[in-house]
């Protein structure tokens, strides 16, 4: 049924109608319905300010329901010690894919939270080992707290070793994550030994230069690099990717911004050295995981697909249970 008007959703809007469950169930259809030809192509604008940058991702679905969303992002890192603003605002617009009406204008601080986490649970999913425990979070903020649970989700998480260059948000992090999700979470000194130990080491910081190194990665780790999504962000050195299995969210996203584009630059790689795109293994095209030794990295950009499935569930939820608030443009 046609509803009059646009949807106006708050951040709080968002919180109450989106669950990170929920999330990641629509971020692995939203992978899997892109591997059978269900999507539209999904794009990226990349632009830099002064003191920040911005990006712009837009892509969706034709089926069952026609949708396309579009996100503009602003990421400031220095926002919060100067300003006491979000390092990272924005906006998400979704419309009808079936006549290009716009259904609703959403906060995109929440979404874009939940969604990276999301992904990294559905990675975890396809591309641990089944037997995987112990986690190093390298970066304890907001995207550091989302990622491990995320990974609770989907695997019996045991132990978290957590690092951050800010000594003191891993000590915090450590115990807030230990109270909350009552396991054990220790602050991290030595970063080499703590990425030694784990079985999957998430790297979720806003860094401009490569800390995880090929030394440090030992047989059958899982590598998730979530915080270079820009062309200047990197966390992982280039000989890591190239030494080793490599599967993307999106290749010509990750040839463009991701640490694909580190070790591309750097010579050691082509895009045609990557296995897989994560779809591709959701959907069964592909496998994987070849065997529990092998290190796996992926290379996790952020896709407009992971938007638009966040997007579409608290949208319909919303229209359900009457949140927001409708205006009209004319």
């Amino acid at each position: 049924m046609d509803r009059p008007g646009t949807l106006l959703l708050s951040r709080d809007d968002i919180a109450s109608l989106l669950t990170l469950k929920d999330c990641i169930g629509g971020v692995e259809e939203a992978f899997r319905a892109h591997a059978d030809g269900r999507s539209i192509a999904p794009g990226l604008l990349h632009g830099e300010a002064a003191s920040g940058e911005f990006h712009i991702k837009g892509g969706g679905f034709q089926e069952p329901t026609p949708y396309y969303a579009l996100k503009a992002n602003a990421g400031f890192f220095r926002n919060t010690e100067q300003y006491g603003l979000p390092n990272i605002q924005g906006l998400i617009l979704l419309f009808s894919a079936e006549n290009g009406k716009p259904l609703a204008v959403m906060d995109s601080g929440g979404i874009t939270v939940k969604r990276t986490g999301a992904a990294t649970a559905v990675v975890a999913k396809y591309l641990a080992r089944a037997d995987s425990r112990t986690v190093t979070m390298c970066g304890c903020g907001t995207q550091g707290r989302i990622q491990l649970k995320s990974l609770c989700e989907v695997l019996p998480i045991e132990h978290v070793n957590a690092y951050s260059i800010d000594e003191d948000e891993a000590a915090n992090y450590a115990a807030d994550m230990s109270r909350e999700l009552g396991m054990r979470v220790e602050h991290a000194l030595d970063l080499e030994r703590a990425v030694r130990e784990c079985d999957i080491c998430i790297t979720c910081t806003p860094a401009k230069k490569a800390y995880i190194s090929q030394e440090f990665v030992t047989p059958g780790t899982l590598v998730v690099a979530v915080g270079a999504d820009s062309p200047d962000k990197q966390e992982i050195d280039p000989k890591l990717l190239a030494a080793n299995h490599v599967v993307v969210d999106l290749l010509d996203q990750c040839v463009s911004v991701g640490e694909l584009h580190h070790a591309i630059e750097a010579g050691l790689m082509t895009a045609a050295d990557v296995r897989a795109e994560l779809a591709d293994v959701v959907a069964g095209k592909t496998a994987g995981r070849w065997t529990d030794d092998e290190i796996i990295v992926f290379d996790s950009t952020g896709t407009a697909l992971q938007d638009a499935a966040a997007a579409i569930l608290v949208y319909e939820r919303a229209l359900n249970s009457g949140h927001g608030t409708r205006f009209s443009f004319v």
